[in-house]
């Protein structure tokens, strides 16, 4: 029997008929209701094509089976610090910073003609569902992303995978699931498929989910996109938050707000910029943590890894009102990207992570005393590009790399590391 049943009250979400986070005692009542999440889609990830190429960070093998155990038993630890969904996507989401092209991974668990979905994906989808239904959360299930989309015959068989999909999640039972039908409905390869990139044809693919499904269903569009057309017919807003700064991300709630469709409005994607919870708890925006290096390159390291990860757990408990040790002053700042075995040819994706990083105007990166890059936008990464992607740097063993970290206070903060 399911633990877990997901509803919603107009713009509050329940678990079990209570908004969430109401049962948590001495929690901030304006967040009841919320429903802080991460983009955790590689959670059931394959590649048909060349999983060999995915033998990588400390892993001899690619092991679909495996990554996806690993996530479940990272679910606890999440959930202790407010975690209370995820996002899991059937056809993943693309290793943006180590691969240019993802067209040549075959994560396409529906056939051509969207008619047969893959035993073992649905196999690793339930394992993963049921757990986190034992738990008390909720996974939002994407079905569709643009960089799999061409893998398709014709677009009747994307209106068909929607139907496959939503078949099985609704034989299966399950009551803690939200339904995305695309993720980012207008971005990269969807373009070329009006079914899906134009608001009619997003909107159509909510009601034919919404029909065989019987679960909330909603849509997304790229970072900072909001629109009317597609969102009418959806149970649930959803809303990316990606490249936005935190008045754009306000800005997107705003129109949506002005709508007035009383329901819940929630970001199931944005970046590690965890400033943007200052936007989400003031506006009662159900937030989506997205760490695109160690959440989004398979094999992915599903616990919470120091730095990033660490801070938004931190941040997200103490916004909730979850009772957790604060973290000394010292510890609030975190040279990252140096962790093993997170490297890559020689090269690694090196950011300047913090608790608060609103307190901080700019960083300078230095390597063996000598100037590299100077980063003004969070997440403060060497060779920032945008708030979810940067380039990689090479580093060699023996460099000291050291962060110098300007603080809007006028004080200056060091984080140094010497590459072993």
């Amino acid at each position: 029997m399911p633990h877990t049943h997901v509803n919603f009250q107009g713009d509050s979400i329940t678990i079990n008929g209570q908004p969430v986070y109401s049962d948590v005692p001495y929690s901030n009542p304006l967040v009841h209701g919320m429903l802080m999440n991460a983009r955790f889609i590689q959670g059931v990830f394959d590649d048909k094509a060349d999983p060999s190429r995915f033998a990588r960070f400390g892993h001899d093998v690619y092991e679909p089976e495996a990554n996806t155990d690993r996530l479940i038993a990272a679910l606890p630890q999440w959930y202790r610090f407010g975690l209370r969904a995820f996002t899991v996507g059937l056809q993943g989401g693309g290793p943006c910073l180590t691969m240019d092209d993802w067209t040549s991974i075959d994560n396409n668990p529906f056939g051509p003609e969207g008619t047969a979905l893959d035993p073992a994906y649905e196999g690793r989808l339930d394992r993963l569902i049921a757990a986190a239904d034992r738990l008390g959360m909720v996974v939002i299930v994407s079905l569709l992303y643009q960089g799999q989309v061409h893998h398709f015959a014709h677009d009747d068989a994307i209106r068909q995978a929607v139907v496959t999909a939503c078949r099985m999640l609704r034989a299966n039972g399950y009551t803690n699931v939200i339904v995305e039908v695309a993720n980012e409905h207008t971005v990269g390869q969807f373009a070329h498929h009006p079914v899906i990139s134009s608001p009619q044809g997003a909107a159509s693919l909510i009601e034919l989910a919404q029909e065989h499904s019987q679960m909330p269903v909603g849509c997304s569009g790229g970072g900072g996109e909001a629109n009317r057309t597609v969102q009418e017919p959806a149970d649930v807003i959803l809303i990316h938050g990606n490249g936005c700064t935190r008045q754009q991300l306000f800005a997107t709630v705003k129109t949506a707000r002005t709508w007035q469709m009383n329901k819940p409005l929630v970001c199931n994607e944005d970046s590690p910029c965890i400033g943007q919870l200052e936007v989400a708890f003031a506006s009662r925006l159900s937030w989506g943590y997205y760490n695109n290096m160690t959440k989004q390159e398979p094999p992915a390291d599903w616990t919470i890894t120091p730095g990033e990860d660490q801070f938004f757990a931190q941040r997200m408990a103490t916004g909730i009102g979850l009772d957790v040790p604060r973290l000394r002053e010292e510890a609030q700042y975190y040279l990252q990207g140096f962790e093993e075995p997170m490297a890559l040819n020689g090269r690694r994706w090196i950011r300047l992570a913090s608790l608060y990083p609103e307190s901080i105007n700019y960083v300078e990166f230095y390597r063996n005393n000598l100037w590299v890059d100077t980063a003004y936008d969070e997440p403060f990464s060497c060779g920032y590009m945008n708030s979810w992607m940067q380039t990689s740097t090479p580093v060699a063993k023996g460099d000291l790399w050291e962060a110098k970290v300007f603080l809007r206070s006028g004080d200056v903060v060091f984080r140094r590391v010497q590459v072993e």
